[in-house]
């Protein structure tokens, strides 16, 4: 790989300074609200994402589509709600608000960008499920990992071709952006979701995705974003990438390769991208 045309960064703040991060719609930056609000219920779910009735007629679309696993017709967010769960929409809700408010720089392919970065989702809820952590973060951290790829691209867009080449490896893009831009787009993806006030724990679980094992504190979620990032490059689940995942961190989280071929979801079931006008 031949170097780049300007040196990587070593300093976030001075990446950060050369970046423009994306709009966070008003209902999104309310759901994230949220997020922080242990009294936030049904009611108010619904009621913030109702005053958008373009989010709203998305939400119901996913809701009778594969992507939520629903049988018969929901023709109300307080219905999709009570079958489902708050938490499940609002995550849903908010990936649409992230989606609609990222544009993607040339050089990254849209499609195949939102459909790992859902399946990337996909398969960080179905982990997490495995190992105690919570589902529906998992869920959205997972479809948001990735997004630190379009600041990266801003910087040094020069490097996307670079980072971009086929074939990518498991785990190799990480390597591709840090030597190129000096950064990861988990790290840079953590800046982003800071600057959008979410939870501390998800900033840090993202943070740490692509080097789980140099935080100085153990985090299941890095883990299993890292876990779910890797299966996400390969696409559906076979015996060749599940023995690919790296030992330690299967082990760290207490799972085999051989249980969890049995429990693989369907990729496909898990990278529906209509929602987000690809």
């Amino acid at each position: 790989m031949s170097l780049p045309d300007r040196a990587p960064f070593t300093d976030m703040s001075v990446f950060l300074k050369s970046v423009q991060w994306p709009v966070m719609p008003e209902v999104g930056q309310a759901l994230i609200r949220t997020l922080n609000d242990e009294d936030a219920d049904t009611y108010t779910i619904c009621r913030i994402i109702g005053k958008d009735p373009a989010l709203t007629a998305t939400l119901l679309r996913m809701a009778n589509s594969a992507m939520f696993g629903l049988s018969g017709t929901v023709d109300t967010l307080e219905r999709a709600v009570s079958v489902v769960g708050m938490s499940k929409v609002r995550s849903r809700a908010l990936s649409v608000c992230v989606a609609h408010s990222c544009n993607l720089p040339t050089g990254i392919d849209r499609l195949e960008f939102w459909r790992y970065s859902m399946l990337c989702a996909g398969y960080a809820q179905w982990l997490a499920d495995l190992c105690d952590v919570d589902d529906q973060e998992a869920w959205l951290c997972g479809m948001m990992l990735r997004l630190g790829e379009i600041n990266l691209g801003q910087a040094r867009p020069s490097s996307l071709p670079q980072i971009e080449a086929k074939p990518i490896k498991p785990g190799e893009r990480w390597l591709r952006q840090r030597q190129l831009v000096g950064f990861d787009e988990g790290e840079v993806t953590a800046e982003l979701v800071q600057h959008w006030d979410f939870p501390e724990a998800l900033v840090q679980g993202l943070r740490h995705t692509a080097q789980p094992l140099v935080s100085n504190e153990f985090r299941k979620l890095s883990v299993v974003l890292n876990l779910a990032a890797r299966l996400a490059e390969t696409g559906p689940i076979t015996p060749e990438a599940l023995n690919e995942l790296p030992v330690i961190l299967l082990e760290m989280l207490h799972l085999e390769p051989t249980t969890l071929l049995l429990d693989a979801p369907d990729a496909d079931s898990l990278a529906d991208v209509s929602a987000f006008k690809v």
